[in-house]
């Protein structure tokens, strides 16, 4: 599904020496790389504060300890997508409300968002799924007449772009009170172990969080707040200051994969290719994903593995049917879109590294099963 080793060849001269740097430093927690990095990151998203962590989970978690959110306060966040939206929100105690996407982008659904607003409610977790930015304006209008928190999971979609209908760009996940990011090996901007970061342009905000990632000290052996202990290590940094400069080269040849694989599935009508709201630079393509009508996608799963095609399923059970996080409250008929995806979705390999053939061996193999 992605080519870290081939990625790597192509900036090891780079990042080598990094690593080796910190090494010979010894500087090995919050060292130099660590802030380089953090500068380098705020430059490039234009925003007053990265704090970086442990790991994406940490992130959101961070965000929302930050924010002082009450255990019973409600959180609505989308039922499709990976359990660490929906785990830090009960790990907090918080009550997670889970509610449906829409059919073409797979983001959250804005008027499900609207339904689901009690008077408990105090936060909004977006999550830009596979690379593309949620309806964050309409987002942010919601939250603002309602006096609620927007916490952006920006786990798939570092360094894209999103265009108000003024036309105006801001980066993904700077737009919330707060954003949350993972660097995880995979990502499109990923380290080589676990990392993470927070975003926001809130002074306030940033303090407390900077307390938090640090078992609550801004003083050492002062401890202000209740913290954790989640900090990115410097070799971790090391790594993503040598990404970082490329971070919108990769995102741009995951586009052009993409428009690779649309132009092959073009004329085939069982396949519906990803949507695309807004600009090119709204999809970073963390994922290349496919929605399938009348063909069996379990059976076309076992075919690809059997010709060296890795594939995934993202994700095959809706969240408001996992055993951890069912309740009660939760109605089928809430999530239609979700329940459906679930059987129709398929993601395909979408990385820096995929070449023209890689891309016709693969699209050729699917249309093949596809047609018999």
């Amino acid at each position: 599904m992605v080519d870290l080793k081939g990625q790597y060849s192509q900036i090891k001269d780079v990042v080598n020496p990094a690593i080796q740097d910190v090494i010979e430093n010894t500087a090995f927690i919050n060292g130099p790389k660590v802030h380089e990095f953090q500068k380098n990151l705020e430059n490039y998203l234009d925003v007053k504060h990265v704090i970086p962590c442990a790991n994406g989970t940490d992130a959101l978690q961070i965000a929302m300890m930050g924010l002082g959110l009450k255990p019973g306060d409600e959180v609505i966040t989308a039922d499709f997508t990976f359990a660490a939206t929906v785990e830090v929100i009960a790990l907090l105690q918080l009550t997670p409300v889970l509610v449906d996407v829409n059919p073409d982008d797979f983001n959250i659904n804005v008027e499900a968002i609207k339904k689901a607003i009690t008077t408990k409610t105090k936060a909004i977790v977006p999550v830009h799924l596979f690379g593309q930015c949620a309806n964050m304006e309409a987002v942010m209008d919601i939250a603002k007449a309602h006096n609620l928190y927007v916490i952006e999971d920006n786990a798939q979609a570092i360094g894209a772009n999103y265009t108000y209908a003024n036309g105006e760009k801001v980066k993904v996940g700077t737009i919330g009170h707060v954003g949350a990011t993972s660097f995880f090996p995979s990502k499109n901007l990923g380290c080589y172990g676990d990392g993470g970061a927070i975003f926001t342009n809130d002074d306030d905000l940033a303090h407390t969080i900077r307390g938090i990632v640090n078992h609550g000290m801004y003083e050492r052996y002062h401890h202000d707040v209740v913290g954790v202990n989640s900090r990115l290590d410097s070799i971790q940094a090391a790594v993503l200051a040598a990404k970082l400069p490329h971070l919108d080269s990769y995102n741009n040849k995951r586009i052009a994969a993409a428009n690779k694989y649309d132009a092959a599935f073009k004329n085939v009508p069982s396949i519906e290719t990803p949507v695309r709201n807004g600009d090119v630079d709204n999809h970073v393509f963390h994922q290349y994903t496919l929605k399938l009508k009348g063909v069996d996608r379990d059976a076309l799963a076992k075919h690809l593995n059997e010709k060296g095609i890795p594939c995934g399923v993202y994700y095959p059970i809706p969240l408001h049917q996992q055993k951890a996080y069912a309740d009660e409250r939760y109605n089928e008929a809430d999530f239609v879109v979700t329940n459906q995806l679930v059987k129709e979705v398929i993601s395909l390999p979408m990385h820096t590294e995929l070449d023209n053939e890689q891309i016709e061996y693969i699209t050729s193999t699917i249309i093949k099963f596809i047609n018999g």
